[in-house]
C-alpha cells in the first residue's frame, strides 16, 4: 500500500473536533497537508497510513479548533488600565476617545496589534475579529505573526485620525482589502461602529455595499440600557427596530454585546438568522448588562464569544471568557444545565466562525478546513484527574495551558514559545506608547 504523505501528524492523547457535537477522540492523530485538516484517525493507525515530515506527540494533551475571538479592538491594548471603573459612557467620551484622538496612528495600530497577537497567540486563540482605525496596519502587523484576522471597515460619522468621515473610512477600507485579495488569512466586514454613532443615510449605504461585495457587517448593538433609552427619545424605538428598518437584520449581521433584549428581539433574530457575539467581561466590567444566551441559543440562535478590547476586559483571553460566559449564564438564567461546557466551547470556535462568515473555513477539526488547532497541556494538578475533557478544559483549564498553536498547519506557538514574534520588541515598543502617553498626561496636569 502506497502511504499517504503529509506535512504534519499530530498524536494527542484527546481531540475535541468540536463538530460533530459532543465528540471527543482519544488516542487519535490529526494529519495536515498544505495548512488545512486532511484527517482524524486513532494512534495506532496512523503510521501504516501515513507518512509525515513532521510528527508531534502531544501525550497530556487535548487538542481543539483554534480558538475565534469574535469581537475585539486589538490595538486599544495599548490603553489597558488607562481608565478603569468607570461607566461605558465617561469611560468612551472622558478617556478613551480622547485618548484615541491623541495618540491612534498607522504606528500605534500596528504596535498595539502586535502586542494583543502575542497575548492571543500565546492564549490559544488564532482567529480575531476586529473593528478598528488603520486596517492596514491590523493586517501588517497579522501577517508578520501568521495570524487570521477578520477586518473591520469601521465606520463613524465624523472625523477621527483615520479620516475625515464615513466616504474616507469605506473608500480606504475597501482598498485595504483589494489588496488582501487572495490572502487566505484575512476576510472582512463592514464595520459601522453603533446605531448611534453612524447615520441612516450611512447605514443605508453600508447596506447595499455589503449585499454588493457579499461582506458581512458588525456592529454595536443595544450594549446599554442608555443606549436603548436614548434611541427610543430620539427616533421613537429602538436600535434592534431601526436596523430592521434599514434592511440590516440579516443573516449576514453580527450585533455585538445585545445586553438589552425583550422576548420579542430574542425571537426576531432567531427569525433573521442574526449572530450574536457574546462578550461577557466587557460588560461585566463596564455595568452595561448581561447578554441573556441561554435565551437565545435556547431560541436557536448562533452565539460567538469576544474579549472586547483590552482596554475595558482587560485581558484577550478567550479561555477565560468562555469559562466567564457559561458561569454567568447559568447566574442570570437561574438554571444549572445553561449552556453546558461543550456549547461554550462551541461558541469559542465554530459559533465564531459562523458569526465572521468563515463556517466553512475554520472552527472546527474537520478535513478539509485550515488546521488553525490549540493544545493544552493538562498535567498540573489544577487539571486533574480528568473525568469529562471538555469539561477539564472550560472549567479547570487556563491559558497557562496553552502549549502549541497552529494557523493554517504553521506552527506559531512551539512549547509556550511564540515562533513568529519577538516578544521583547513587541513589549519595548507597547512600554515606549506608555512613557509618551504618561508624559502627555504628566505635562497637561501642569
Amino acid at each position: 500500500s502506497v502511504m499517504e504523505p503529509l506535512d504534519t501528524l499530530i498524536h494527542a492523547r484527546w481531540i475535541i473536533p468540536v463538530e460533530p457535537a459532543g465528540r471527543v477522540l482519544e488516542h487519535h492523530a490529526l494529519g495536515v497537508r498544505d495548512g488545512r485538516i486532511v484527517a482524524l484517525v486513532p494512534s495506532a493507525e496512523a503510521p501504516t497510513r501515513f507518512a509525515a515530515q513532521e510528527t508531534v506527540t502531544l501525550d497530556h494533551h487535548v487538542l481543539i479548533p483554534g480558538l475565534v475571538n469574535a469581537h475585539t479592538h486589538a490595538a486599544m491594548s495599548l490603553l489597558r488600565g488607562l481608565a478603569d471603573d468607570l461607566p461605558l459612557r465617561t469611560w468612551l467620551e472622558q478617556h478613551i476617545w480622547p485618548a484615541e484622538a491623541r495618540w491612534v496612528s498607522a504606528e500605534f495600530v500596528r504596535d498595539g496589534t502586535a502586542l494583543a497577537i502575542a497575548e492571543m497567540l500565546a492564549s490559544g486563540t488564532t482567529c480575531f475579529n476586529d473593528m478598528y482605525f488603520f486596517p492596514e496596519s491590523v493586517v501588517e502587523a497579522a501577517r508578520a505573526a501568521g495570524m487570521r484576522a477578520s477586518l473591520g471597515i469601521v465606520v463613524f460619522d465624523g472625523p477621527t485620525t483615520w479620516g475625515s468621515g464615513p466616504e474616507e473610512y469605506l473608500r480606504k477600507g475597501l482598498e485595504v482589502r483589494n489588496h488582501c485579495e487572495g490572502d487566505p488569512l484575512f476576510s472582512f466586514m463592514f464595520a459601522p461602529h453603533a446605531p448611534y454613532t453612524v447615520s441612516e443615510r450611512w447605514l443605508r449605504e453600508i447596506h447595499a455595499l455589503a449585499t454588493s461585495y457579499g461582506l458581512p457587517v458588525h456592529t454595536h448593538v443595544h450594549e446599554t440600557a442608555d443606549e436603548v433609552a436614548e434611541s427610543i427619545a430620539r427616533y421613537g424605538k429602538r436600535p434592534i427596530a431601526r436596523l430592521q428598518e434599514l434592511g440590516l437584520f440579516t443573516p449576514s449581521l453580527l450585533a455585538v454585546h445585545m445586553t438589552q433584549l425583550t422576548n420579542e428581539e430574542i425571537a426576531e433574530c432567531a427569525r433573521s438568522g442574526v449572530h450574536v457575539a457574546h462578550c461577557p467581561e466587557s460588560n461585566l466590567k463596564l455595568a452595561s448588562g448581561c447578554c441573556p444566551i441561554a435565551r437565545l441559543l435556547a431560541a436557536g440562535v448562533n452565539v460567538a464569544l469576544g474579549t472586547d478590547g483590552a482596554a475595558s476586559n482587560n485581558d484577550l483571553d478567550m479561555l477565560g471568557e468562555l469559562r466567564t460566559a457559561a458561569l454567568l449564564a447559568k447566574g442570570v438564567s437561574g438554571d444549572a444545565a445553561a449552556v453546558p461546557a461543550e456549547t461554550a466551547l462551541e461558541m469559542a470556535t465554530l459559533g465564531g466562525a459562523r458569526a465572521l462568515g468563515l463556517g466553512d473555513a475554520i472552527g472546527s477539526l474537520v478535513p478539509g478546513k485550515w488546521a488553525d488547532l490549540t493544545a493544552l497541556d493538562l498535567t498540573a494538578a489544577a487539571t486533574h484527574p480528568v473525568h469529562h475533557v471538555v469539561s477539564t478544559l472550560v472549567y479547570s483549564a487556563g491559558r497557562e495551558n496553552v502549549t502549541d498553536v497552529w494557523v493554517a498547519g504553521r506552527r506559531l506557538v512551539h512549547d509556550r514559545a511564540l515562533a513568529t514574534t519577538n516578544v521583547t520588541a513587541v513589549l519595548q515598543r507597547a512600554e515606549a506608547w506608555r512613557r509618551r502617553i504618561a508624559a502627555a498626561d504628566a505635562s497637561s496636569d501642569r
